[in-house]
């Protein structure tokens, strides 16, 4: 005797509530197809008895198990909760279940998390960025499973993509210190190897600066993960730097909260003596002392428009596959002309 109890079959919640096993998969899967009280009855009883449908045999034989998996880079990011947040409710509301992975910036992990999700039997899959590694792309399109890349945006892409651009959202907040008056720059971004976003964000720094004739040599570029010691530690190496830069610009808010706090700790006046913008604009950021210059992203909108591309698809509804959104600029404390 293994002691276990048997398993509640939906047999004794159609004895239980006295009806026949027909009704109680109506009441409990399509209610509006039965009276009211005959399925508040089998809900009860389905209750009482610890009854959860197996919905797995059905999903077999409809070929759709109203699922969507996401890959994440990172679940200890607020703004990619943001996102997430805003899939699931979407998704939710279309009876669809979320299922998440994150690959820590591991693009061989990513693989590994797309394969286990497609074995579960996701209708569709959500990415961030748009370079992975080959295999991912050929396990969906040989499986016909819809995905879209979000936080990206490339006009030209032939895979469907619901973001903005990074390059150009940097080079907009690069172009705002130049006209300043700026001309010391440091940059403390990401880790540049499998972020395609960090790495395009540098790159629209880069080249803003190129075209006012300004260039960023070794040590002016600092890569480092997202936590707000690696952004004190960045900071404080930059300010070894000769000449001291006027203007930091980071490629997230989390990096631009440890910089600026490393400004405080050393008595450092902000802007007075240097400028720090950040990149996301979290719910921290307008809080902090002074208020934090920074890009808005439209995460939530991002999460939204991904759930309904792939509930589209998997309706075969005609939908656009490239996307665009628009981060903001937003101008608060941390920022002004260079007074030295």
């Amino acid at each position: 005797m293994s002691g276990q109890l048997p398993s509640v079959t939906i047999k004794d919640v159609a004895s239980e509530a006295g009806v026949s096993i027909a009704t109680v998969s109506r009441a409990l899967n399509t209610p509006q197809k039965v009276s009211t009280d005959v399925a508040a009855r089998v809900r009860a009883v389905a209750d009482r008895l610890g009854y959860v449908p197996y919905r797995a045999a059905r999903s077999l034989v409809s070929r759709r198990f109203n699922a969507i998996g996401a890959v994440l880079p990172t679940i200890d990011n607020a703004i990619f909760a943001k996102a997430t947040g805003a899939l699931q409710h979407r998704l939710n509301a279309h009876g669809y279940t979320l299922l998440l992975a994150s690959t820590e910036y591991d693009g061989t992990r990513e693989l590994a998390e797309v394969q286990t999700l497609i074995e579960h039997g996701v209708d569709g899959i959500v990415l961030v960025g748009a370079e992975h590694q080959p295999g991912v792309a050929r396990m969906l399109k040989a499986k016909r499973i819809p995905f879209v890349n979000t936080w990206v945006y490339d006009a030209a892409s032939l895979e469907p993509c619901i973001g903005f651009d990074n390059h150009a959202a940097m080079a907009r907040i690069t172009r705002f210190l130049l006209d300043l008056g700026h001309r010391h720059f440091g940059m403390i971004a990401g880790i540049t190897r499998g972020n395609d976003r960090a790495a395009q964000r540098v790159r629209g720094v880069r080249k803003m600066l190129v075209s006012r004739e300004i260039e960023l040599v070794e040590g002016q570029v600092i890569e480092c993960p997202y936590t707000i010691d690696d952004g004190r530690a960045a900071m404080a190496a930059l300010l070894t730097h000769d000449p001291t830069p006027t203007a930091v610009i980071c490629g997230n808010d989390v990096l631009a909260f440890g910089a600026l706090f490393e400004c405080l700790a050393r008595r450092l006046p902000v802007p007075d003596a240097i400028s720090i913008t950040g990149f996301d604009d979290l719910d921290l950021a307008c809080h902090v002392q002074p208020p934090l210059t920074t890009m808005r992203v439209p995460a939530a909108e991002m999460g939204s428009r991904a759930a309904d591309y792939l509930i589209a698809r998997g309706k075969d509804d005609t939908v656009a596959h490239r996307v665009e959104l628009e981060p903001s600029l937003i101008v608060r404390g941390t920022t002004g002309s260079p007074q030295r």
